[in-house]
């Protein structure tokens, strides 16, 4: 039967699409991060009137739709900053993803378009009790993590974490290997964890499927969610994780807490950076010596010469087809790069 509702991507671990729900306004008190609730397109359209569906695929979205969600809050530093407990008595909020992220917009940069305008019309209920994204986390039992991890950090968001992930995740499918992607860290979108799936990454797991809206939550709940991320890739099996931290690990998305918790899992960290003056911020601020370092800063000989007089670091710009052959001698110093049985080795392609 068709449904009046528009289903974003932060209900994709959920049965909202195809089991019954009712809508019911909550007193205030019951409301929290990871909610599920209905709310109504509201305001003048700009190009980010548009949702992320559950499947990844966006569309446009019009006046007075209503829209499934999950309040949470964004810290992001170039686009916009949000939290659902700064909602007003009104119940106006913005969508601070188009995931369907919900909350008040607390800061938004000059430079992007009006966030989507939205009003709060109702908690997701079921049987008189509200739905959380918690709800809907499958149980895993412990399990113990030992698979080598190649960890993508940037200096700040949009520095080129998902792009150089897509192209390790490729070069170790075609080393033969059995590849993992993550997203552990960051504000709900899908298209993200979804580009490692395209790039050949045999299973891919994020924090939603853990049961967050953002990472933007105190540490001991990330830290559970975090265990259960890892709980679940350990039992997939495979050979190798690529992971990526959304953000900077110096921002309030719990970056710092993932890194600790991989351990000695850490083989090969990958800093993506913006510039290279913040190549040696992010260095020396979180006390890291990347092995790889990538993203704007190395898009010209000029940038790539700088990061090296900083930092004595080498950066690769690996939009550069003569760049992967270096990427693939640091891959293999790095990490077991041993091929599976029958498959073409990277020396060999």
């Amino acid at each position: 039967m068709l449904t009046p509702y528009v289903f974003t991507s932060l209900t994709r671990i959920a049965d909202l699409d195809s089991t019954g729900f009712d809508v019911a306004e909550l007193p205030r008190d019951q409301w929290a991060d990871g909610d599920y609730v209905v709310a109504t397109v509201t305001g003048t359209l700009s190009s980010l009137y548009r949702f992320e569906l559950t499947n990844g695929r966006i569309v446009e979205a019009m006046e007075g739709t209503p829209a499934v969600g999950a309040f949470g809050k964004r810290a992001a530093t170039l686009e916009a900053t949000g939290d659902w407990a700064a909602i007003g008595p009104d119940g106006s909020m913005e969508a601070l993803t188009s995931a369907g992220l919900f909350g008040k917009a607390l800061s938004v940069a000059p430079t992007l378009a009006r966030l989507m305008s939205l009003s709060y019309s109702g908690h997701v209920v079921r049987d008189g009790r509200k739905l959380t994204m918690d709800d809907f986390v499958s149980p895993t039992p412990p399990t113990h993590f030992s698979m080598p991890v190649v960890l993508l950090i940037g200096t700040s968001m949009s520095a080129g974490k998902t792009t150089t992930g897509r192209i390790i995740v490729h070069e170790l499918k075609r080393a033969g290997l059995r590849v993992a992607g993550a997203k552990l860290t960051g504000a709900g979108r899908y298209r993200d964890v979804l580009a490692f799936g395209d790039a050949g990454a045999d299973t891919l797991i994020d924090f939603v499927d853990a049961g967050l809206p953002s990472t933007v939550v105190p540490q001991t709940r990330f830290a559970r969610a975090m265990e259960h991320m890892l709980a679940t890739i350990a039992a997939r099996g495979a050979d190798i994780l690529v992971a990526e931290a959304g953000a900077s690990p110096l921002e309030p998305y719990n970056g710092d807490t993932a890194v600790r918790m991989l351990g000695s899992n850490l083989c090969c960290t990958v800093l993506c950076a913006s510039d290279p003056y913040a190549v040696v911020g992010v260095r020396d601020a979180f006390n890291i010596e990347p092995d790889i370092i990538t993203g704007p800063t190395a898009n010209t000989q000029a940038g790539i010469d700088l990061v090296r007089k900083l930092t004595g670091l080498e950066a690769l710009n690996l939009l550069d087809p003569d760049s992967i052959p270096r990427l693939l001698e640091i891959l293999r110093r790095t990490l077991p790069l041993a091929p599976r049985r029958g498959a073409a080795s990277a020396e060999n392609r």
